[in-house]
């Protein structure tokens, strides 16, 4: 094969717990990790010479040694000894920075690709391994669906998937620093941490309800404070119907829980008529 279209789907954070900081300057987290049904699309095929090239639709985003898409291909290159170039055109549809994990998915998304296009017959589990040289988020990404997440996000376990979840995901028009988000978290014996086990059960039991009202993301204490259309987020998304409403990751993505999609269609109509948000999806788990 010398020409591969994949995508890359989006994830937002049902749960986010922060344990500890690490010595290492990490931290360990407990999530609850969920593939949403928004994605970039890339486009993959063999080169005559050695190079990578990369290109895409969204001015502004940098296309060189540094994009997490470049050093994927390159470390799947270097590791067989691969002579073929690859060039790329990357179609952006999740937001930059906006804690939906859209560098890591398409990330996951190349080195899938550069599996196919070589026929390298690579395992996920094998495609995981390399993908966590590349980033926390990349080994989730290439396994999708919806999964506890722990360590620094790289151990794995998948769990039941949920049906008939409707989601709206809203991203305000500001851009938050991860770094900085983990870094101003204090984590004392005030800290209010998420009850990940009722999550959990909630998702066995497809109890849409209880999961919706149970989310929650430990990172919003500290992000909320700072950026307030995070929280003006919300409310419309509740008074909208939603059945819960948090933010995804390091923020300042929304999104809101519906088992109503009219309810849901409501809600994002009025959230692109009314708020200021570079971008705002009906869509859902897959």
């Amino acid at each position: 094969m010398d020409k591969i279209v994949l995508k890359a789907y989006g994830k937002i954070n049902l749960s986010l717990d922060v344990i500890r900081r690490r010595p290492d300057g990490y931290h360990d987290v407990k999530m609850i990790m969920q593939t949403v049904n928004v994605y970039d699309t890339l486009t993959m095929a063999k080169r005559e010479d050695e190079s990578i090239s990369i290109e895409t639709d969204l001015p502004g985003l940098t296309c060189g040694e540094d994009n997490l898409v470049y050093k994927a291909i390159k470390l799947i290159k270097d590791a067989y000894s691969i002579n073929e170039g690859v060039e790329v055109y990357l179609e952006k549809n999740i937001p930059m920075a906006a804690g939906m994990a859209g560098g890591s998915s398409d990330c996951a998304a190349a080195l899938k690709g550069m599996n196919i296009l070589f026929d390298l017959n690579l395992s996920d589990k094998e495609l995981m391994e390399y993908g966590v040289k590349l980033g926390a988020d990349v080994p989730y990404c290439i396994m999708g669906g919806t999964a506890l997440s722990e360590g620094i996000g790289e151990i794995l376990t998948p769990v039941n998937h949920l049906k008939g979840v409707k989601v709206v995901i809203a991203t305000p028009n500001v851009s938050v620093s991860t770094p900085w988000a983990y870094k101003s978290l204090v984590l004392d014996e005030k800290t209010v941490h998420p009850n990940t086990e009722i999550m959990l059960e909630a998702v066995a039991n497809n109890d849409i309800d209880k999961l919706a009202k149970n989310a929650y993301n430990v990172l919003e204490t500290v992000v909320a404070k700072e950026y307030k259309e995070i929280g003006a987020l919300e409310e419309t998304m509740c008074e909208k119907g939603a059945l819960g409403s948090i933010m995804s990751g390091s923020g300042p993505t929304v999104f809101g829980i519906f088992d109503d999609e009219e309810k849901a269609e409501s809600a994002c109509k009025e959230i692109k008529e009314k708020n200021h948000c570079r971008c705002c999806y009906l869509t859902e788990f897959i």
